[in-house]
């Protein structure tokens, strides 16, 4: 995750069972010093995947950013430096269980001066600088108790129609206290069980307290692959090594 030259390691931070550490690593990447300030944000998520920012919760929703302490809160890195900031999640008597979730900001620091006015050569005239301002944000996800989570894919249409690129409509359906975040892969296999991949998309999240999200993504060309025919087998994951946890499975017959 990169923008404005900065690189974020990890890209989200989950606490649960016992855990109330982490260490988040900081890199520019680029070639001027730059400043961070480091805060908290709260956002929603719409069924689309999108997110919305909010000052109160939703119904359901707990914010976390209460129970989590950072340092350092403003970060200066000179270019190809790295720096460690530290985050700690203090659980307390009066969290329900459930799930807390509050969004980490780092706001990039213009060095120049800030949005306003200027006087040019033409003393009669106002001159205004636009300066733009880079943020990043990654989720940090506070978990109380011992949550349920099922995941269901539901409503699965290939359009081959409208667009020369196939692609695949899924909606995914969560059910459960906690939020899932996991990969999609899309095999093809043809008549005679021959299996190829045609799609794959990382990092898909429904958080709570969504219970529906609704995802299209592309199909992959391939001159073997006959979206007229076979089926279609689509897995849900966990983004994990080795062998990751499965949300969820269903196939559609595209005969």
């Amino acid at each position: 995750m990169a923008q404005g030259d900065l690189l974020i390691t990890p890209r989200r931070v989950v606490f649960e069972g016992n855990k109330q550490s982490q260490e988040l690593t900081l890199a520019n990447t680029g070639n001027d010093t730059a400043r961070y300030n480091v805060s908290f944000v709260q956002y929603r998520m719409t069924e689309s995947g999108a997110f919305e920012q909010i000052t109160e919760p939703d119904s359901g929703q707990y914010f976390a950013d209460r129970y989590l302490r950072i340092f350092p809160r403003s970060v200066t890195l000179a270019p190809n430096e790295a720096q460690v900031v530290r985050m700690q999640f203090r659980k307390t008597s009066e969290m329900k269980p459930g799930e807390y979730r509050s969004h980490l900001y780092f706001r990039a620091v213009p060095d120049e001066k800030p949005l306003g006015e200027e006087t040019i050569s033409d003393s009669a005239s106002i001159g205004i600088r636009l300066i733009p301002i880079f943020g990043i944000t990654i989720p940090v996800i506070a978990r109380v108790g011992d949550l349920p989570l099922s995941v269901e894919l539901a409503d699965l249409q290939l359009d081959t129609k409208s667009d020369t690129v196939p692609g695949l409509s899924v909606n995914f359906i969560r059910n459960g206290d906690k939020s899932v975040f996991g990969d999609l892969t899309v095999n093809w296999i043809s008549p005679e069980g021959a299996v190829t991949e045609v799609g794959l998309v990382r990092g898909i999240a429904v958080y709570t307290p969504n219970k529906t999200r609704k995802f299209r993504m592309s199909l992959r060309n391939i001159p073997a692959v006959n979206y007229h025919t076979g089926k279609l087998a689509i897995t849900y994951k966990a983004p994990n090594d080795g062998k990751p946890e499965v949300f969820a499975e269903k196939e559609l017959n595209i005969n």
